[in-house]
């Protein structure tokens, strides 16, 4: 297989090579100096011999940005699939985050330094506090932990995970240390505008979990199924397409390569302002896929 001088493979079956270098020109600049892809595959439920091919697979398909966690049990997998695919460390942008049961400052700093020995990495482009836990309160001491992290050099980029404006603030306002990502549930129900203003505000990212509503029946909404028909493009990418230009960079999950190609085809067209504006309006009440408040969540630990 064809390997062009930044480390990135040239498959003539894929998606065609423009758009690959169309996608690579697109990245985002953290507060922090560094920067990160516009899509990122995501790894949850990805593990073992058989994640271990399938995210080799993103790789071979240009995917850059990994995302991981302590609680998905996918580190190892991730870290194998970099050293198999032979492409240099540097080209690579790998997540992961904090559990909620090491939100004290020392068991922080320790579980970071295992999550590095499990992907078999010297360095974590980004780390994220996984969920406030507010009822448990000491997520401005994980914060703290982070930071540290970041000035002994074990971390690049430090951000958070469903944090909520009120959470932000409170961590700025203990630390003076604005994160650099807020990685939240956003898809068509649940396009939180409020959050992703917030985030635009204080110059922080924004990543987007679950961004195609995992597998909800916003796959089959009307609207949806009438733009992929106008653009030639599926279900899926329109709202990936949608995530972009609200300025988001949605992490999805995708196992087949066909579907990881189909999730980085999104850079060869434009939704029109209105129809951005559209899929917003899809929103519910109730439109959080596991009902999961980050005011109330207790994360599995």
């Amino acid at each position: 297989m064809l390997v062009n001088k930044l480390g990135f493979f040239i498959n003539p079956f894929a998606v065609e090579w423009e758009t690959f270098l169309m996608s690579l020109n697109e990245l985002y600049e953290l507060n922090d100096g560094h920067q990160l892809p516009k899509i990122g595959l995501g790894t949850f439920q990805i593990r073992g011999y058989q994640g271990v091919d399938q995210i080799l697979n993103a790789i071979q398909i240009n995917y850059r940005l990994l995302d991981t966690s302590t609680n998905y049990d996918s580190e190892g997998a991730v870290g194998e699939a970099i050293r198999r695919s032979g492409i240099p460390r540097s080209q690579f942008y790998v997540t992961t985050k904090l559990p909620g049961k090491y939100h004290h400052f020392d068991d922080a700093l320790k579980i970071i330094e295992e999550s590095l020995l499990r992907l078999g990495l010297d360095y974590l482009d980004l780390y994220l506090i996984h969920w406030p836990l507010p009822k448990r309160d000491n997520y401005v001491e994980a914060w703290q932990a982070l930071i540290e992290a970041q000035r002994r050099g074990l971390v690049r980029s430090i951000g958070v995970s469903n944090f909520e404006k009120e959470h932000l603030d409170k961590i700025i306002s203990a630390t003076g240390v604005t994160p650099a990502v807020n990685q939240n549930e956003i898809h068509p129900y649940w396009p939180q505008e409020s959050l992703v203003s917030t985030n635009q505000e204080y110059g922080i990212v924004t990543e987007a979990w679950s961004p195609l509503g995992r597998g909800s029946s916003e796959l089959t909404e009307p609207l949806i199924l009438k733009l992929a028909e106008k653009y030639d493009k599926n279900a899926g990418q329109i709202i990936l397409r949608w995530h972009i230009q609200r300025g988001i960079l949605p992490v999805a999950k995708a196992t087949t390569p066909q579907h990881q190609r189909r999730n980085l085809d999104i850079f060869d067209f434009t939704l029109t302002e209105t129809e951005v504006s559209q899929i917003s309006d899809l929103e519910r009440k109730d439109g959080r896929v596991d009902d999961q408040d980050p005011k109330e969540y207790e994360e599995f630990v």
